[in-house]
Formats: structure tokens, C-alpha cells, sequence
């Protein structure tokens, strides 16, 4: 793989003062539709017949996770949109997912190595918005956590059978990890207003959260004779808007036939 395109240079948008749990909401919503998107690349290309069908699962579950947090955004939010507006009509700059999430899917084993890495993180997040004293975040994450801990046992199977193996895919799984590490941090970032969110028993601070999904992603590199990267290269921007030039040509892909059609239905 020859790496991920650079960052755009471009500043976000300024808007007015939203609602920080419409925000919150926000960002984990696009995370995994983001990542559902990507997800939905692989049908029918994936190297087996049976693989197909689990990333497409997989995919699935994203799009439910994000489909519900759209949706509670939208009403947090109070401006009349609903989920397919949010989905389909924002621009590039009001999406507010990792940067992670949003890379081209490279080949196989980058896509395990990012699966891994984000369920992990996704798993420790959702285990405790279970506790959230939100009722709707609570419940959607007691429900997205046991989809979650699918498919990090899904990446871990992948990446420990490809690490684990010949010299060669050893070698490429090596480098997919050593691909998106620099895009690892960000999803352990935080700012004050997930803090306050944090404080307030509402949502978690993904700073909490680093210690323990790294703690499990080493248990898998371990045991598939890899390591993890090490880098001083930290990308970030995503949350606020930045994003890689991959994610514009995502976005022209999922939201063509919505645009091309506003308020068609079937």
C-alpha cells in the first residue's frame, strides 16, 4: 500500500454554537456510517464467498447503529432533519467521524487492522455509554455492543490467521498495520466539550478509553506474531471537520442517488 492521501488544508466551517449532545451524537453517528460505507465497498470483492457475507453484516450493523444515533441527533438538534438528511445533505466539512474510518479500504488486511483497531476502541466505548444516564445513547449502546464484540472477533480471527501465517501475509499484515497507525490517536482524542458531556454522566471521554482497547489490540498482535507500530506521525482533523482527500470521493459515492433525487422514496 502506498499510504493514505494527505490532509486537506481547508478550514472547517464555522457555524453557530450547537448543541454539544447533538455534536457528541453526531460524531459517533458518522463514525460508523463512515465506516459502513467502506464496509459496503468489499461485497463482492472480498477473498471468499463466505467473507463477503460477514462484511456485509458487518456493514449492516454499522448502518444501524448509525441510522439510530442520525435519528436521536436530529431530534437533540430540533431543526427538522432526520436521518436521511444528516446521512445525505450535509457537506463534506459538517461530517465529524475519525479519520480512520474514512481511509480507503487498501487491501484486505488493511481493512482487518482498521476493523480491529475500531472495534476495540468501539467496544470499550459502547460497554460504558451502556451506563449513560441518556435512556436513548444508553440503549443504543447496550445494543451495538454485542455487534461490536462480533466484529472484533471477526478482525481478531483475520489478523491473527494473516500474522500468524506465511512470510508473506505476516509482511503485508505488518503493513497495513504500520498504514493506519497514524491515524490511531485520533480516535482517543478529546476537548471539553465531550469532557463536560463526560462529567455530567452523559457520554465518555475517549481519553479513558485508550488504555484498555490498545490492551486488547496488543493481545491480538501478540499472538499473531506482530507488533505495534511505532510512529511519531499523528493525523488528526476529523472531528473538526478536516478530513482526507478519500473522504469527498466517499461521500460523492454515498450521497449521489439522494442528491440526484431529493425526496424520492422506495
Amino acid at each position: 500500500m502506498s499510504g493514505q492521501p494527505p490532509l486537506s488544508t481547508s478550514q472547517p466551517r464555522t457555524t453557530t454554537e450547537p448543541n454539544p449532545l447533538t455534536v457528541y451524537t453526531l460524531r459517533l453517528a458518522d463514525d460508523a456510517l463512515v465506516l459502513a460505507q467502506r464496509m459496503g465497498q468489499w461485497i463482492a470483492h472480498a477473498p471468499q464467498l463466505e467473507e463477503d457475507v460477514a462484511l456485509a453484516n458487518i456493514g449492516l450493523d454499522l448502518l444501524g447503529q448509525a441510522r439510530s444515533l442520525l435519528t436521536y441527533a436530529g431530534s437533540v438538534e430540533a431543526a427538522g432533519r432526520g436521518e436521511d438528511d444528516l446521512a445525505y445533505f450535509r457537506d463534506e466539512r459538517d461530517y465529524t467521524n475519525a479519520l480512520l474510518c474514512e481511509l480507503d479500504n487498501g487491501d484486505f488486511a488493511v481493512t482487518m487492522a482498521r476493523l480491529l483497531v475500531f472495534s476495540c476502541y468501539q467496544c470499550e466505548l459502547y460497554t460504558r455509554l451502556a451506563g449513560s444516564n441518556d435512556p436513548t445513547l444508553a440503549a443504543v449502546a447496550a445494543k451495538a455492543v454485542k455487534e461490536v464484540s462480533y466484529h472484533r472477533d471477526h478482525a481478531t480471527a483475520w489478523v491473527v490467521r494473516l500474522g500468524d501465517g506465511t512470510e508473506e501475509s505476516q509482511r503485508r499484515m505488518q503493513s497495513a498495520l504500520d498504514a493506519i497507525w497514524p491515524y490511531v490517536e485520533e480516535l482517543f482524542e478529546t476537548d471539553a466539550l465531550v469532557a463536560a458531556l463526560a462529567d455530567r454522566g452523559t457520554g465518555v471521554d475517549p481519553a479513558s478509553l485508550r488504555e484498555p482497547a490498545l490492551a486488547r489490540v496488543d493481545a491480538v498482535l501478540a499472538e499473531a506474531t506482530l507488533s505495534r507500530p511505532e510512529t511519531r506521525v499523528r493525523q488528526s482533523g476529523g472531528r473538526r471537520g478536516v478530513h482526507t482527500e478519500a473522504m469527498g470521493y466517499l461521500l460523492a459515492e454515498m450521497q449521489h442517488l439522494a442528491r440526484s433525487h431529493p425526496g424520492a422514496s422506495w
